[in-house]
């Protein structure tokens, strides 16, 4: 499909900056919006219930790869539908469901947890029950937390990684986290008040902010805070040869707010989440997943770094109906 030789690293083109500034780019640079573009197609022919195979893309049906939309992922749509939305939705009730279920990022823990222990509160917290089930489920071979990206266990006097999360939970909630992120003023202010707890760092303190902006708690634009998680920086390096003295994060938005300009370019047609253009959250994911793609679309010896796709695809059910932030204002259809 793309070219393979050492060619495709040289400068093929140019993206233009709104100061008018000219980068060059590598031919992962369209790569990048073509797989945009194609993967928009897939979410919306599998929600359209057309049979299998969704594309003739060939990576693209053989490797796992999330939505270009982070919020049509299934593990955000679980925990928008069942976890923040679905409670108490005070301050504390909503911050505790969302750190509890984020911490371990699976969906299957989270049901293990409610079938056990029956409504998950703040309020009814009990360490030592919560400390029961995981141990359990541990001991029993299951897994408690989600391969979809790494989450350190904070040094807080446990040998148990879930033990110590548990406890990084009540030492958020006794600092009164939730409501300092209540009154938080910017989307990066909520980052901070989380990156300032142990084991936080930059990534994972951004991917909770946003998680924590789907409900009620805060109401940001994704567009006004981004931080670049390890796979998008590689995925930038390898769609910019140089990136004339921007940072990672003003290059990705930089990208974003020139998203329809790129697609319309290039002859690519792409459909949008109802009306929702492309955030920063998710140009910043899609540089990651690009990242990944280029593993197998372009020859590792060129590429360098890390050489293969962990993940295979695997359609674990159906699409639901989706559901998204009320605020968001959508108006879905199929």
């Amino acid at each position: 499909m793309f070219q393979t030789s050492a060619a495709v690293l040289r400068p093929s083109a140019e993206f233009r900056l709104s100061s008018g500034t000219r980068l060059p780019t590598t031919s992962v640079f369209d790569m990048y919006w073509y797989f945009a573009a194609e993967r928009q197609k897939i979410f919306y022919r599998r929600l359209d219930n057309c049979p299998p195979p969704w594309t003739v893309d060939p990576i693209l049906r053989t490797y796992r790869f999330t939505n270009v939309y982070r919020a049509a992922d299934r593990a955000s749509q679980f925990l928008m539908r069942n976890v923040i939305y679905d409670g108490d939705q005070s301050v504390s009730e909503v911050f505790f469901r969302t750190i509890l279920f984020k911490l371990f990022n699976k969906i299957e823990t989270w049901q293990l947890l409610k079938e056990t222990l029956g409504n998950l509160t703040w309020a009814a917290f009990d360490l030592q029950s919560y400390i029961a089930v995981f141990d359990r489920a541990v001991k029993g071979g299951r897994k408690i937390y989600s391969p979809a990206y790494i989450i350190p266990s904070p040094n807080l006097g446990s040998p148990k990684k879930h033990v110590n999360h548990l406890n990084l939970l009540r030492q958020m909630m006794h600092y009164q986290a939730p409501q300092k992120i209540a009154n938080a003023k910017s989307l990066e202010e909520v980052y901070l008040i989380l990156r300032s707890f142990p084991s936080m760092g930059n990534f994972l303190a951004f991917q909770f902010a946003i998680d924590l902006n789907y409900s009620e708690i805060v109401n940001f634009s994704e567009m006004d805070y981004v931080v670049a998680g390890p796979g998008a920086r590689s995925g930038i390096r390898k769609a910019f040869p140089e990136r004339g003295g921007l940072t990672d994060e003003e290059l990705i938005r930089e990208v974003t707010q020139a998203a329809d300009r790129e697609f319309r370019d290039r002859g690519l047609t792409f459909r949008n989440l109802w009306g929702r253009q492309l955030q920063l959250i998710d140009c910043q994911n899609l540089f990651c997943e690009i990242d990944k793609y280029t593993r197998v679309a372009l020859p590792s010896e060129v590429m360098g770094g890390r050489r293969r796709i962990k993940r295979k695809y695997q359609p674990l059910s159906k699409y639901g109906e989706q559901w998204y932030p009320p605020k968001w204002d959508l108006r879905i259809s199929n």
